[in-house]
């Protein structure tokens, strides 16, 4: 029987639990949100902008909002408030099941970024090849009716055909992705842009696409030619994030 502290302590559980349940609901949902924890009490809830607070935490409002607007963990400066930032991880769709796609999808999953990779032709994305990553089997423009993006997108486009990449990156530039790259040389992005301008994109939106792609390392082989994509990515997430 449970009486006097025994209570306490077993609520006291039950609310860490739920607290628990409710953090791994919101990362599989791929939310931004905080956890605050009162280590004077031993209290924690939930933290999202806009959201109120409660009277364990209200006093530190503004400094609350500040450590989460700068993805900050730890101690709260001169508080007993620790808070964890949970940041959703950026989407990066990849469009062409190439070698390059191999050392991107390596490199980006290391490094916490979630990946897609759309390719409508099959023979291209064997399990040999691609092991543990989402693949689809689709047209760009097909497959990008069906899903949710955002300014938080990534795209890269690496096929060199004009039917597979241009619909994804007529969309990326319409759902204004933070970052757009396109593999090809300085020659083909040329044709490319025009081609887009066509199609009645601006100068502003055709030179907000990286093209050619990736970060000037000198590099040739696949691997390096996926290290410089990744580097350029890194620098405009970092952008994104500050």
């Amino acid at each position: 029987m449970w009486g006097g502290n025994d209570c306490f302590y077993r609520t006291d559980i039950l609310m860490k639990i739920e607290t628990l349940k409710e953090i791994i609901k919101k990362k599989l949902s791929n939310e931004k949100f905080a956890v605050l924890t009162n280590l004077s009490n031993g209290s924690s809830e939930m933290f999202k902008l806009g959201t109120p607070i409660s009277k364990n935490f209200i006093n530190y409002k503004i400094e609350i909002e500040n450590y989460y607007n700068l993805k900050k963990n730890g101690i709260i400066d001169g508080t007993e408030i620790f808070i964890q930032n949970y940041i959703k991880p950026v989407e990066v769709i990849i469009v062409g099941a190439v070698h390059i796609a191999q050392y991107l999808i390596k490199f980006l999953k290391d490094l916490n970024f979630n990946v897609i990779v759309v390719d409508p032709r099959e023979y291209f994305t064997t399990k040999q090849k691609f092991q543990n990553i989402k693949i689809i089997n689709e047209w760009p423009e097909a497959f990008f009716k069906k899903i949710q993006t955002n300014s938080n997108t990534a795209l890269i486009t690496l096929t060199h055909d004009p039917k597979i990449d241009e619909p994804a990156l007529k969309h990326a530039l319409k759902q204004k992705f933070f970052y757009i790259g396109a593999l090809g040389s300085k020659k083909t992005h040329e044709k490319r842009c025009k081609r887009l301008k066509e199609n009645g994109f601006n100068d502003e939106e055709t030179d907000s696409i990286h093209g050619p792609i990736g970060i000037q390392l000198g590099g040739k082989s696949a691997s390096e030619i996926a290290l410089s994509i990744v580097a350029q990515l890194i620098l405009e997430t970092n952008k994104l994030n500050n």
